[in-house]
């Protein structure tokens, strides 16, 4: 995300519940990656919570072009790089206790590879939305961008670390829904 910056103390949000209320009336279930779209239905039951936007992460190359690709890379040595879409999920949550609970399970979830998940807020999100922070799957050096180029090695570490993060995304909402 091209606005990434570290975490900002929650603030007070009187006004959560219509904010949450008016994000699930316009949550379209068909517009979201398939590959995540069971969790965001699942976060979307959480009182104390609402997703603001999400990507599974797309990996493009020579013979995939398609943006919304959500196919594993093939195991080739003919890809040398590899076109990377950031994988996120940006959250808005409410200032309470299990609110405050699930912010911290969500924080933990970056011990996975610090190197390749961070834990933050985008300006741009908290700007319109309060209390909204980002899981994101990038490599560090890199946080700041929507998109990177880099060797096929790596993505295809990218793509590994991207599916332990939702594997731990999907046990934390699977406890708490």
């Amino acid at each position: 995300m091209e606005t990434f910056t570290e975490i900002k103390d929650f603030v007070d949000n009187p006004h959560f519940s219509e904010q949450r209320r008016k994000s699930l009336s316009k949550l379209d279930f068909n517009t979201i990656d398939a590959p995540i779209a069971e969790i965001i239905k699942r976060f979307s039951k959480l009182p104390y919570c609402f997703t603001l936007q999400s990507c599974y992460g797309h990996f493009l190359y020579h013979d995939q072009r398609d943006p919304h690709n959500i196919e594993s890379l093939p195991i080739s040595n003919k890809i040398k790089k590899v076109e990377y879409r950031i994988a996120y999920i940006a959250f808005c949550i409410k200032n309470s206790e299990s609110g405050i609970e699930l912010f911290h399970d969500l924080s933990k979830i970056i011990v996975i590879d610090p190197e390749y998940l961070q834990f933050g807020c985008a300006e741009w999100f908290w700007k319109r939305q309060v209390n909204s922070y980002a899981l994101q799957v990038e490599p560090k050096r890199f946080m700041t961008k929507d998109k990177v180029t880099i060797p096929y090695d790596e993505a295809l570490y990218i793509q590994n670390v991207r599916d332990k993060f939702l594997d731990a995304i999907k046990k934390i909402v699977q406890v708490k829904g």
